[in-house]
């Protein structure tokens, strides 16, 4: 009885642990609740189908803005100007311009990256017509794109969803809304990039606000007396200061701001150094005696190469812009730009600018400028023979204000070398007295015609 009684026991017992093992490797294909769970490639089931209703053109890159948008060249029948602005439906990357958020610039990399090497673009509207979004000025679409020349057209707005890369995603009335809805719940349930919960290795966790020059400088009283942290490229070195310049694609115009570094010496200074591209930290203030403003207290902790307060080089060997502009534009062209209500607000309203006023700090070259007139300064102090020569162009006058100009010679240059001839110039856009004019700092960036 005893040993009928240990044989069913055992038997009992193997049963059980068939039925857990078996338990144990059910099939998690069906679901999407946790990281075990079985990867769906929905962008490689989603496909492009020529043939349906909605609006198709295939498309070459003007610029790249961001993770979510691109400007593409397309026919004139499309865009009047020939450029789509293309706001990338369904998906919202994080800022890589502006105000520069975690995971921003590894989205805008993301689709810089997949488009730079594909041999064919189309962009596809979401229905049988072109739509725009709430500002007018951006087309809604889909964006898709060939790897190599025997692959399948991929949807990007689909793959930056399934790579984490979107902090929000469409509904499912969208036209590829359902594909949309479950990549976004999957990378969210495999924990990828911006639900990782991880640190961005992109990004500066300092106290500093990460911005771009674009920004800083179309919201600058805002952000008096704050630490900011930037990019750009330095152009030139004068009076302990230097000039950062930035590229933003979405206006076709540099931002620049003047840096003040002050006494500083040693590793700094070799960072400073013309021709690097480099981060910034530092504080803004305002320059009362120039009546502009400028970023000052920049540090570098050798011993702390990590700190996120470091002015850091990120590249050298790069070169001033020298943005060729007419005289016209500079006197009296103007800008619309989105700028913030407050540092702790998302609301925005469109602002006018000058474009000068947007300029200020950059590079820029003008051609073909008539000196009508020249003041040399002659005061006792360390600017006498610093000019400014008062040009002519058609019906425009612009300022051309020089530092001590020196010849191969060493002699100083008067403004007899220049008054009543044509020059070209090169220099940075400066402010003086009340009005925008053209700052030169050697004698080679004044051509003689």
């Amino acid at each position: 009885m005893m040993k009928t009684f240990n044989k069913l026991l055992s038997l009992l017992l193997v049963i059980c642990i068939l039925v857990a093992c078996f338990a144990g490797c059910k099939d998690n294909s069906a679901t999407q609740g946790g990281t075990n769970a079985k990867v769906v490639d929905y962008v490689d089931n989603t496909k492009l189908k020529m043939d349906s209703n909605t609006k198709k053109q295939e498309v070459t890159v003007k610029s790249f803005i961001d993770g979510d948008t691109t400007h593409f060249i397309v026919p004139t029948d499309i865009s009047d100007d020939g450029t789509l602005k293309a706001r990338y439906m369904g998906i919202n990357t994080p800022e890589s311009t502006g105000k520069i958020e975690e995971w921003g610039k590894k989205a805008s990399n993301f689709t810089k990256e997949k488009l730079s090497s594909a041999v064919s673009i189309y962009v596809e509207s979401d229905n049988d017509k072109w739509n725009v979004d709430s500002t007018g000025g951006r087309h809604l679409v889909w964006v898709w794109y060939k790897p190599s020349s025997d692959a399948e057209y991929r949807c990007l707005n689909l793959e930056l969803v399934q790579n984490g890369l979107s902090i929000s995603c469409g509904t499912t009335a969208d036209r590829y809304g359902d594909a949309m809805t479950n990549a976004f719940q999957q990378a969210k349930a495999q924990k990828l990039n911006v639900f990782s919960g991880e640190k961005d290795p992109d990004f500066f966790y300092g106290d500093a606000y990460e911005v771009d020059l674009k920004h800083l400088r179309s919201n600058i009283a805002l952000y008096d007396n704050a630490k900011v942290a930037f990019e750009g490229v330095i152009t030139y070195n004068n009076n302990n200061s230097v000039y950062v310049e930035e590229y933003d694609a979405e206006t076709d115009m540099y931002y620049g701001m003047s840096v003040y570094y002050g006494y500083e010496t040693g590793a700094l200074l070799n960072i400073l150094k013309v021709g690097n591209r480099v981060r910034v930290v530092g504080t803004v203030t305002y320059y009362e005696t120039g009546g502009t403003w400028q970023v000052s207290g920049l540090k570098y902790r050798e011993m702390k190469p990590d700190d996120p307060s470091n002015t850091i080089m990120i590249s050298e060997g790069n070169a001033p812009a020298h943005l060729e502009t007419s005289a016209e534009t500079f006197a009296t062209a103007e800008l619309d730009l989105d700028v913030m209500s407050s540092l702790d607000s998302e609301e925005t309203s469109v602002k006018t600018f000058k474009y000068a006023e947007l300029a200020m700090s950059t590079s820029i070259s003008m051609k073909n400028l008539t000196v009508v007139d020249a003041y040399t300064t002659n005061n006792g102090g360390n600017s006498d023979g610093a000019m400014t020569l008062t040009c002519k162009i058609g019906d425009t006058y612009i300022d051309v204000r020089t530092i001590v100009l020196y010849d191969e010679s060493g002699n100083l240059i008067t403004e007899s070398a220049y008054l009543n001839k044509t020059i070209d110039v090169k220099g940075i856009v400066d402010y003086f007295s009340g009005a925008y004019q053209i700052k030169v700092f050697t004698a080679n960036d004044i051509t003689v015609h």
